[in-house]
């Protein structure tokens, strides 16, 4: 891992020497996100007044992500960067952090948040969980802070941004009153919440789950034989219908558990998929962030009643 950073600091900083200020006034502001939750976000907000290109798709895990070459020309093309932070992009972060002392301007979302509010966690270097799209109340703050460096990147765009990011924030607010709507008809004492990997903390904050990862907070971690054996006995207790896996994560963690508990006489089905720490396929409705949402609190609800 130490050596990949190495060598695509190496070709970062070679292509930065090299890189020519040809911009002209006219052209689209060009900006990089990392996971596909900031890609939707600064599309919704910038719509077709800049140009976005995300660095990861579908399905994929930004705990394990690696820049590809082809990563690096996006970057250095860049008018700015947004990533998450809080150490979500584990292997990225140190590239980040050596593009902020270039040309490069770097935007950590999640950094913005007010500590106080967030979930500690001891496994990240941040001590945050760096999951902070379940929130709806998180993701419009980050809305709000994304509209603010937008306009400081192009104020000449200005009025746009605003007003696509106020449209985009009373989208936010009728999405949290519908998914109120729908986890209220779920009694709490069945919110209880198995997933591949624990990332669902702040959803389950905000929506009174417990919740259950079988993997903990970073898919960087492997569960063992002890950590399934134990899951499993929890879910026989508590007598769950269901667990679900994960879109970014692979699916044979949750078999396994399934497996655990059926060798224990206990009935468990697997609830259905849902979108963790990526968003769906580009172009279908659980590829927006407002789609994902309602698709995931359906699964999960429909599943544990």
């Amino acid at each position: 891992m130490r050596k990949h950073i190495a060598i695509l600091l190496v070709a970062l900083l070679t292509f930065f020497s090299c890189k020519k200020e040809t911009k002209k006034e006219s052209e689209k502001l060009q900006i990089v996100t990392t996971t596909t939750m900031i890609t939707d976000l600064v599309k919704n907000i910038g719509k077709d007044l800049i140009s976005v290109e995300g660095l990861m798709g579908s399905g994929v895990d930004p705990h394990l992500y690696k820049a590809s070459e082809g990563d690096v020309s996006k970057l250095v093309n860049a008018d700015a960067v947004f990533y998450n932070g809080l150490h979500l992009e584990g292997k990225l972060v140190e590239v980040f952090e050596k593009m902020g002392t270039q040309n490069i301007k770097t935007v950590a979302l999640g950094e913005i948040l007010d500590k106080s509010k967030l979930i500690g966690s001891d496994y990240f270097a941040s001590n945050y969980d760096p999951h902070i799209w379940f929130s709806i109340d998180n993701w419009k703050q980050v809305t709000s802070f994304t509209i603010k460096k937008l306009i400081e990147l192009d104020p000449k765009n200005a009025e746009a941004f605003e007003i696509n990011g106020q449209e985009y924030l009373e989208q936010l607010d009728k999405l949290s009153q519908t998914i109120k709507k729908v986890v209220d008809s779920l009694p709490e004492e069945k919110r209880i919440l198995v997933t591949a990997h624990d990332a669902f903390s702040y959803f389950g904050k905000a929506y009174k789950f417990n919740v259950v990862g079988l993997q903990g907070l970073s898919t960087t971690t492997e569960a063992g034989v002890q950590d399934v054996q134990k899951l499993a006995n929890f879910i026989i207790e508590n007598k769950l219908k269901a667990i679900f896996i994960e879109s970014s994560v692979p699916k044979r963690t949750i078999e396994a558990l399934q497996a655990a508990v059926k060798s224990k006489n206990h009935d468990v089905t697997i609830g259905g998929t849902l979108y963790s720490d990526a968003l769906g396929t580009k172009g279908t409705v659980e590829g927006t962030y407002i789609g994902m949402f309602e698709h995931n609190v359906n699964t999960i609800v429909n599943a544990l009643k």
